[in-house]
């Protein structure tokens, strides 16, 4: 049967993640649960990169482990292509695979150290059957090394001998190997050297054109969403707070979370970063095992009132694709 091709590629519909947490003798008492994504929502529109920023612990990673199936979901659904793909098996979910795939934060973990290139890259062709013999697995890695800008004739060296940025490269060599639509990118920039990060995200942006691919951009670093990104989803103890185009959300940033966040990027101008005033926030962030009542971020917010404590604010529109939830725009 065909699906028919939506605007969206991505539908997360209500999403949860919640861990237990056990406690006692042989971990017999149930003392709740870490509600690392609660109740989240959003789309990825095809071939664009969306934003998703918040402090560490805000449940940015765990939804896109979440989308990938790399960890169980508590309740939601998730829509890939038009294709629900919440509860399928391991084996039903193998195929899908395909099209979604993760660059992960860490270039020096994600690879092993004592495979070579060939086989770090050429092991997703050879589990889906897209490389059916050596020559040809060969030739396709080194297609791929050329593609992220490394040379070709790498393909024998091991992952050790490479720098972080170069280690990158590979990573995303890895996720581009079988075609993926959706990439999932987990902070693939935050372990490297400020000049490297730069290449990396041209470079991304550069795949993006020429592939066609649609990027979930995961990070903590407010200025690289905004130069990659055209939608941004803000979170905060696994909700969502604020989700607006790059253009709204730092031209007219809603929520106090979102201020807070933009007033503490640093400006290039030491002049006009003597004279700004920053947003700080107070206290730290709440713990997610047992979450304030009302608005999460009710305990650290200048302009809470009573409504913020007694209940949970809706995410609702607030002009032109410009989504908030906070009881100060009721």
């Amino acid at each position: 049967m065909l699906i028919p091709r939506t605007e969206n590629l991505l539908e997360v519909r209500d999403l949860k993640v919640h861990f237990p947490v056990r406690g006692g003798i042989m971990g017999q008492r149930d003392l709740g649960s870490i509600k690392a994504v609660d109740s989240v929502s959003f789309t990825v529109r095809r071939g664009e990169t969306l934003g998703m920023v918040g402090e560490s612990g805000c449940g940015k990673s765990t939804t896109g482990l979440a989308i990938l199936r790399m960890v169980d979901i508590t309740g939601g659904s998730i829509i890939l292509d038009g294709q629900d793909i919440t509860n399928l098996s391991s084996a039903e979910l193998r195929p899908m695979r395909r099209q979604m795939q993760m660059v992960f934060q860490d270039p020096y973990g994600a690879l092993n150290p004592r495979l070579r290139v060939l086989d770090i890259v050429g092991e997703p062709l050879v589990a889906h059957g897209m490389a059916p013999s050596r020559p040809q697995l060969r030739l396709r890695v080194a297609e791929l090394l050329e593609l992220v800008g490394l040379a070709g004739n790498m393909i024998e060296r091991y992952a050790h001998e490479f720098s972080g940025g170069q280690r990158q490269r590979i990573g995303i060599a890895r996720a581009l190997a079988v075609n993926p639509n959706l990439v999932v990118c987990d902070e693939p920039v935050s372990a490297l050297d400020v000049s490297i990060q730069a290449q990396i995200i041209n470079l991304m942006e550069d795949l993006q054109k020429e592939l066609g691919l649609t990027y979930l951009f995961i990070a903590h670093d407010l200025a690289v969403v905004r130069h990659i990104s055209d939608r941004i989803i803000v979170m905060y103890l696994g909700k969502i707070v604020e989700i607006a185009s790059r253009d709204d959300l730092y031209s007219d940033p809603k929520h106090p979370y979102t201020q807070a966040l933009l007033s503490a990027i640093p400006v290039a101008s030491p002049d006009a970063e003597a004279e700004r005033q920053l947003n700080l926030l107070e206290g730290e962030v709440p713990s997610a095992l047992n979450p304030p009542s009302g608005c999460h971020f009710n305990p650290r917010c200048p302009m809470a009132h009573d409504d913020c404590t007694a209940r949970e604010p809706d995410l609702e529109q607030q002009g032109n694709d410009h989504f908030v939830a906070c009881h100060l725009h009721d």
